[in-house]
Order: C-alpha cells, then sequence, then structure tokens
C-alpha cells in the first residue's frame, strides 16, 4: 500500500527529511507558557503559573528523547504546546527547518507529521467508534477512502498485537487498558507520522503489560523509522527508552545529555536526588536519608536565582540570587547549576573543574 497510507514501511513521502540528517527534526526555542489566574477574595489579580519558562531543546532524527521530572514541572505542558493544543505566550518551533504555523507547514501539515499519545487510555478514545473507525479516523480526514482506511486500521491493528477478527468491531469499554493504549499507539501510526509523543503512555499500565508496550514500541520505532519523546516520571522505564534525556524543575530545564551520561554522572543535584530516590532491591543499598525534601516551590511565585536552591544540599549565596544557565559537564551533556560553572562563584565549582 502507499501514497495516503504510507504502509507496509515508512517511505518518506515528498518533501520529508528536507533540513538532512543533520537538521533537527525538532527545534524547541525560548518556548513559555503562563497560565492565568483570576483575582478572589483573598487572591491577587494577575498572578500567573509559570508552567513552562523558557524552554529550548532539540530531538534529532531517529533518536528518542525521555523527559522527566516531578509532576508539576511542565513536562506536559511542553507536549500540550508542541502539539499547538495549547498556545504558547512565545517561544519557536521549528520542525525539520520550517517553522511551525508558516504557510510552508501549517498546523494541519505538521500534525500529520506529528502525534501524540496520551496517558488515559480511556479518556483518549471517542466511547461512541469501534476500535476500527477510531483507527481509521484520521486517514479518512485526511483524505483516503473508507476501503483504505479501514485496511490500514486492520493492518495497523495486527502490527499492535490486537486481532483485528477479534477487536475491530468492539468499544474501548470492551477492552481493557492495554489494549486501548494499543488502540492509541495504532492510532498514532495510523497518519504514517514522524515523530510520536508519548505522554506517561504506559504509567497506568501493570509492569506485564507496560513491559509488553515499551516492546512494541522499541518494535515500531524500528520498523517505521520513528523518533520519540517519551514523557515518564519513571526513571527505570526512561533509562529503558531513551537516548538522550532532559530534566525538568518547575518549568525549566535542570539538564540535558546522553542517557548514559546523565544516568551514571548527573551534572545537576536535582538529577543526583531523584535517581538516588529510585528504589533498590539490594539490601546493603538501602537508603539511609531522604534524597530531597520539601514540596516544590509554588509556580506563581518561584524563589529568584536557581529554582532548586530552596531544597539543593549545596546551595550558596549565588544560587540564590543567579539564575544558572545551561552549562557543558561533558560530551553533549549541559546542566543549569552553579558547580558546573568555574566561574560562577559558587565554592564547589572549582572543586568540581579539578574533579573533572
Amino acid at each position: 500500500m502507499t501514497g495516503v497510507i504510507g504502509l507496509p514501511a515508512h517511505v518518506p513521502e515528498l518533501g520529508e527529511d528536507r533540513g538532512g540528517p543533520a537538521t533537527p527534526l525538532l527545534a524547541v526555542s525560548g518556548l513559555i507558557k503562563h497560565f492565568g489566574k483570576r483575582g478572589g477574595f483573598l487572591s491577587k489579580a494577575g498572578a500567573v503559573v509559570r508552567a513552562v519558562d523558557g524552554v529550548s531543546f532539540d530531538v534529532a532524527k531517529g533518536e528518542t528523547l525521555g523527559i522527566v521530572g516531578e509532576s508539576g514541572c511542565g513536562k506536559s505542558t511542553v507536549a500540550r504546546l508542541i502539539m499547538q493544543i495549547i498556545k504558547p505566550d512565545a517561544g519557536e518551533l521549528l520542525f525539520d527547518g520550517e517553522a511551525v504555523g508558516s504557510a510552508e507547514l501549517d498546523i494541519r501539515s505538521f500534525r500529520k507529521q506529528v502525534q501524540m499519545i496520551f496517558q488515559d487510555s480511556y479518556a483518549s478514545l471517542n466511547p461512541r467508534l469501534t476500535v476500527e473507525d477510531t483507527v481509521a479516523f484520521g486517514p479518512r480526514v485526511h483524505g483516503a477512502s473508507r476501503a483504505q482506511s479501514i485496511t490500514l486500521a486492520h493492518d495497523l491493528l495486527h502490527r499492535v498485537g490486537l486481532e483485528p477478527g477479534r477487536f475491530a468491531g468492539r468499544y474501548p469499554h470492551e477492552i481493557s487498558g492495554g489494549q486501548r493504549q494499543r488502540v492509541n499507539i495504532a492510532r498514532g501510526l495510523a497518519l504514517n507520522p514522524r515523530l510520536l509523543i508519548l505522554d506517561e503512555a504506559v504509567s497506568a499500565l501493570d509492569k506485564s503489560v507496560e513491559a509488553q508496550v515499551l516492546n512494541l514500541l522499541l518494535d515500531l520505532k524500528a520498523e517505521f523509522g520513528l523518533t520519540y519523546i517519551f514523557i515518564s516520571h519513571d526513571l527505570n522505564v526512561v533509562r529503558f527508552m531513551s537516548d538522550r534525556v532532559m530534566v525538568m524543575y518547575l518549568g525549566k530545564v535542570a539538564e540535558v545529555g546522553p542517557a548514559d551520561a546523565v544516568f551514571s554522572k548527573p551534572g545537576h543535584p536535582y538529577t543526583e536526588a531523584l535517581l538516588a530516590s529510585m528504589p533498590s532491591m539490594d539490601p546493603d543499598n538501602r537508603t539511609q536519608e531522604a534524597p530531597i525534601t520539601g514540596d516544590p516551590p509554588n509556580p506563581i511565585n518561584p524563589p529568584p536565582g536557581c529554582r532548586f536552591h530552596t531544597r539543593c544540599k549545596y546551595a550558596a549565596d549565588v544560587c540564590k540570587v543567579d539564575e544558572p544557565l545551561l552549562y557543558g559537564v561533558g560530551d553533549m551533556h549541559l546542566a543549569a547549576c552553579h558547580i558546573a560553572n568555574p566561574a560562577s562563584g559558587h565554592p564547589l565549582a572549582t572543586q568540581a573543574k579539578v574533579a573533572a
């Protein structure tokens, strides 16, 4: 099958990979989203929640970028801003070198090449549509005939492990959570996208089903030549899936780098605390003290300087005043921490330079 369906293999359509392999598939620059807050009896009017506050990163073609962080750090908001589900207050999105929303790449064309799989597998499905109609809906909207769309839907259901003869005519309430997530994956692949954004796509599944879905995602990535943005709070899953990892804290990027480097030698105290909080089965490696204490500050009024300094055991005076920028701590490995920058004035910065 060819043309609008683009199966059984991912064959680049005319105009794909316009920038060449060296051009990032997605480049995000200065992304900002503040949510307004209405004034009430005891609250000030005009206060805003700084959900995403100047986030920049690239996603290379064919890689998996994992995004991690505590609840409320802005991970899902970044995903929705990329998909244009919500409009950013500022920032620029380039997809394969072209500005999203421009004359060269309008939103309809962009969304055909970028699809998102949500955390809640049930709420993201239309309860009135059967499984085959759910998967076939996107191609129908983009011009495929009903026969083409149904054939494609059946093929994709088979590829995600759902036998069309058993599942095509079922409704979402008639299948399990893992099966619903497989339907969502098939629907995401129906338009032959180049980038899949997976927002906590396996967090609601039990561990046995989670492992099956993760292996399925890896197989599909290789088969269709996909690029992933994988958002999760589970560090073990992120390590298994990702080529690079981006750590977010309170609307900002705390650290970004190759997965092996971030997990073996974190450059930011927040990343270090997250890794220390991972449970261990080793009785000789018990957690003796909490690696991180307290709650994240209020995003309506974040602290000055480094936003993590109120919870950081390495905090110094400079951390309370100056906001750290991303600084190189290794090959393609950046951390927004004053300790990483020898010129920052942090008392541990010189030691870090000598140790490096």
